[in-house]
């Protein structure tokens, strides 16, 4: 792949601080976007020209209902980026059912039957040789799982192993499965815990750098993006 340009692109989670940093790009490199995000507001308020899907990941039909929007709107679908996610904070002993029911529900399952919807579709973009991809974003966590993060980092080692062993199904169909696993970037997600309160925290990654890193892999046919890929200069 050596351009973005007139691929259709479905962004989950376009929204939130990397998600938007990631759909500005796509859209600098000529994509046509398909926008995903809980709030329509915030959505709309990034001012980018594509298609706008507001919908709850944990509501069932969401998965199909985003696909649809972007096979409506461009007539094709080449490539998935979810980039949505939560976390929650606290020791193992204070995570109670909903916090992990949740932390699974967006982080893990919400992906996969995301991309289960969206592999007819990318069956059909790899038929027409434009190389479809799946991207996830797994973060740091899923290879260095953090104390006091324990469920959101089982949640997203869970995507992880899936995507390893999915990733080896769609390359025989001819589409990519990529997961990012860039460090800690400042992207707000950690002011909006599901549950406990985030401890401090070293300055991250700024989220364009990360975004621009990861929209390069995805150009340059890239499966694999793991925290080592990723040295962008912290944030001010």
């Amino acid at each position: 792949m050596t351009s973005l340009a007139g691929l259709s692109i479905l962004v989950v989670g376009a929204s939130g601080g990397l998600g938007s940093a990631i759909a500005r790009i796509l859209a600098e490199e000529g994509a046509l976007l398909t926008l995903h995000g809980r709030s329509e507001e915030k959505v709309r308020a990034l001012d980018l020209p594509g298609t706008f899907v507001n919908s709850d990941l944990r509501d069932a039909g969401s998965d199909s209902e985003l696909v649809n929007a972007a096979l409506d709107a461009h007539g094709q679908l080449d490539g998935v980026i979810n980039a949505a996610g939560v976390v929650a904070f606290g020791p193992v002993a204070d995570v109670n059912d909903e916090t992990m029911g949740t932390l699974f529900a967006v982080n893990t399952f919400g992906p996969m039957r995301l991309l289960r919807a969206a592999r007819p579709a990318l069956l059909e973009s790899a038929a027409a040789k434009r190389d479809p991809f799946f991207l996830t974003l797994t973060g740091i966590v899923s290879e260095s799982p953090t104390a006091n993060m324990a469920a959101y980092s089982a949640s997203k080692a869970a995507l992880a192993a899936f995507g390893q062993a999915a990733g080896r199904e769609l390359r025989r169909d001819g589409i990519r499965f990529v997961d990012a696993r860039p460090g800690h970037t400042e992207t707000g997600l950690a002011t909006r815990p599901v549950a406990g309160t985030a401890p401090n925290m070293p300055t991250g990654f700024n989220p364009a750098e990360v975004a621009r890193r990861i929209v390069d892999g995805i150009i340059n046919g890239e499966r694999d993006l793991p925290s080592g890929a990723f040295s962008p200069q912290p944030a001010a």
